[in-house]
């Protein structure tokens, strides 16, 4: 079953920009993101407190818990919705992004100490081809170009935030330790959206979708399969699969919305799974 949690994965995490698309007219980014970490936080609490799970005592533990998340969630959500929401087309967001396995391969053998070998960054190059082919018609001159800063802030902070969880905290109950990690979240979020943000919200039809969505799908879905590959693989293994998100994002907008999805972008497909299959090796 383990075998399919990676394509199962890339999936689920790829429809987060469909959630995106369908909530952020109605609310302001990072109000939107508060309460999203705050369902999963009441929904995730409740379901542990029925499974009985384990809940961490060691406040070591609970605070590596609760940094990871901020960085994984709290950083990289919030950088990608205020990105998106500042102008930043989203194809521009998803390629620097997308440039997290590299960083990851960076980083690596500093912060956890894998070693790459040659053919791994073959792949991880290749990987990042493909997602500028299928990214290719999808980027506009003329964005806003503070919306880049926060778009970076995200890629650092999925970044560092994967590692930081390999190396301190693998290994967690992953109903208690989402708990955990959202609460981090939601502590790092709010101050900032205090500041630029006045929580104004449009409880339409469209945004209680994708506000469930993305609590159901992808706070529960998705990412408790992330801390699971996270758990069992190696970080480089797991950063690659992030180079699958733009096309499959791209492939479902085309499925659902009928937007363009040329041949050059089915190359970009192809040549970005080759890549993630040879750095998986």
């Amino acid at each position: 079953m383990l075998n399919y949690y990676p394509l199962l994965f890339v999936f689920l995490w790829s429809t987060g920009f469909i959630g995106a698309k369908y909530g952020l007219p109605y609310a302001e980014p990072l109000t939107f993101l508060l309460l999203r970490y705050c369902a999963v936080i009441v929904l995730m609490s409740a379901f542990a407190l029925l499974a009985k799970a384990k809940w961490e005592t060691k406040p070591s533990q609970m605070f590596h818990l609760a940094v990871a998340g901020s960085l994984i969630h709290g950083c990289y959500l919030g950088g990608v919705f205020v990105a998106i929401s500042l102008g930043l087309p989203a194809g521009v967001v998803s390629l620097i992004v997308g440039m997290q396995p590299l960083l990851t391969a960076l980083l690596a053998p500093i912060v956890v100490g894998e070693r790459m070998r040659p053919i791994q960054w073959l792949g991880l190059l290749l990987g990042l081809v493909g997602v500028a082919l299928v990214l290719s018609q999808r980027i506009h001159s003329g964005f806003a170009l503070h919306g880049l800063y926060w778009a970076l802030g995200a890629l650092l902070g999925i970044t560092v935030g994967t590692l930081y969880q390999k190396r301190h905290c693998a290994h967690f109950d992953w109903r208690t330790g989402a708990v955990m990690q959202f609460i981090g979240a939601a502590v790092v979020t709010f101050p900032v959206a205090l500041l630029i943000e006045h929580f104004h919200v449009q409880w339409t039809g469209h945004f209680l979708f994708a506000l469930s969505w993305l609590v159901l799908v992808l706070s529960l879905g998705a990412v408790t399969l992330l801390n699971t590959l996270i758990r069992s693989g190696t970080a480089v293994n797991v950063a690659s699969l992030f180079y699958l998100v733009p096309p499959a994002t791209a492939l479902i907008a085309w499925l659902m919305f009928h937007e363009s999805f040329t041949l050059v972008q089915t190359l970009g497909l192809a040549v970005a799974v080759t890549g993630v299959a040879i750095a998986r090796r």
